[in-house]
């Protein structure tokens, strides 16, 4: 299946040139290893795929016994995998990387080398576990791999032009006009339902049975509690119940996590490692309250006060509906056909958050609960600032709308109190492209260029 990331591969090639190597960085089953592979066969004389979840200690050893003799380091790996290295033209990876972290610390002497190219895989790269004792390279690029996006599920499904489409109606401000936008909105609750996971993407895009993508993502998450139980170490429950509490939360009208909801006077310092833990292996995305809407949302951002959003919304529906062990085709048939009251709104912002992370913006929202200034009362589901900083102007507020019926008291106030900071103010929503009273309202499958 075709991915984005294919292009910044090649771009860290011709680049790079050899001078550094690459991490890619990314959750477990994201499709790390395959496309590296892909780019490995299809850019390179030969490759080598040092697996270091399978690979013998003999293997590793080798990078203990001939680091300060690369010649017979290489002369050994070639022999090991029957692979014939080429100067300038082979690839190494280290796939799983953070399960020796050893090698990781060799890429700086392998990159002084100049021989060859590398590229490392893994997750979990920043746990103190996978950097203790360890030099981090500076030889280092770093990438993140997400989920598949709107348009990569496109592409999985055949279709090469509908987002095409998209983009111009969204540079021109135009809508795409009924029977386009149901056509655009049908394909989006298929992605919505199947998410970004490669692996039931192509399952769906084989047989559209929503039962066999369903019994696929309940394996990731369950790949990934046992990740938790093997990797957590120390903190394994406290991570355990924030993973298991995320659809009670997000479900909530107040989307906050709470963690008194995990343990009674629970404190922050208490889960930290644990919720960091999550946010490191990419299964979620954190989204921080900013105190203060303008230049430097992250100055202002209170570490203490988050919304705990699944990395991938596909899993986070059969990580909530799973009292019988498997999503029903029922629950998949009424969020096919806008049918679903319950929980839609936990869906649709959850998706939006997936699709703001994949397009490059960190998450912040804005939350005031004051009780004396009902002027200042307000909550903002997300704020992002534009790309080109001025000296004003410069934040988008954004609500996301799952009903056909709302109000925008919270945008109303946001837009009165912070007009020296106000950009444009975003309503996502399952409707057409539409501005109305300075409001941009942004059809959900167009959030992904924002």
């Amino acid at each position: 299946m075709k991915r984005k990331v294919y292009n910044k591969l090649i771009e860290w090639k011709q680049n790079s040139n050899g001078k550094t190597a690459l991490l890619i960085d990314g959750a477990r089953r994201v499709g790390k290893s395959y496309i590296v592979q892909q780019f490995a066969q299809e850019n390179y004389k030969s490759f080598i795929l040092i697996d270091f979840n399978k690979v013998s200690k003999d293997v590793k050893n080798l990078f203990e016994y001939y680091l300060n003799d690369v010649d017979t380091l290489f002369l050994y790996l070639s022999n090991y995998f029957n692979v014939t290295l080429y100067e300038r033209e082979s690839l190494i990876i280290f796939d799983e990387v953070q399960l020796y972290p050893k090698a990781r610390s060799a890429i700086k002497y392998l990159v002084e080398d100049g021989r060859y190219d590398y590229i490392e895989t893994g997750s979990l790269m920043s746990i103190k576990k996978n950097v203790k004792d360890i030099l981090i390279p500076s030889e280092e690029q770093h990438m993140e791999m997400y989920p598949m996006d709107f348009e990569e599920f496109l592409w999985a499904l055949g279709n090469e032009t509908l987002m095409d489409f998209i983009k111009k109606c969204y540079e021109g401000k135009k809508p795409l006009g009924q029977v386009m936008h149901r056509k655009a909105m049908d394909y989006f609750r298929q992605y919505m339902i199947v998410g970004g996971m490669p692996q039931a993407v192509e399952e769906y895009a084989n047989t559209k049975d929503f039962h066999k993508v369903d019994q696929i993502k309940r394996n990731i998450l369950d790949l990934y509690r046992q990740d938790i139980g093997k990797h957590a170490e120390g903190y394994q429950l406290k991570v355990e119940s924030i993973f298991d509490e995320i659809p009670a939360q997000l479900q909530k009208h107040e989307k906050k996590f709470k963690l008194s909801s995990l343990k009674k006077e629970a404190r922050f310092r208490e889960y930290e490692d644990a919720m960091f833990w999550l946010k490191d292996a990419m299964i979620i995305n954190p989204c921080y309250n900013t105190t203060e809407p303008s230049i430097g949302l992250k100055l202002n951002m209170d570490y203490m006060t988050l919304k705990c959003y699944m990395a991938d919304t596909g899993l986070l529906i059969s990580h909530s509906f799973d009292e019988n062990g498997i999503v029903t085709e029922e629950v998949y048939k009424k969020i096919l056909f806008d049918k679903l009251d319950f929980n839609e709104g936990m869906i649709m912002e959850n998706v939006v958050a997936q699709m703001l992370v994949a397009s490059g913006h960190k998450l912040y929202f804005y939350s005031n609960p004051s009780r004396e200034d009902s002027a200042s009362r307000m909550e903002i589901d997300f704020l992002i600032a534009k790309s080109k900083i001025s000296s004003r102007h410069n934040i988008s507020p954004i609500e996301v709308k799952s009903g056909k019926n709302y109000t925008l008291s919270s945008l109303k106030k946001f837009m009165n109190k912070y007009k020296e900071q106000l950009y444009i103010p975003y309503i996502i929503h399952t409707g057409d492209f539409k501005e109305e009273n300075r409001v941009v309202y942004l059809p959900i499958y167009m959030t992904a260029l924002l």
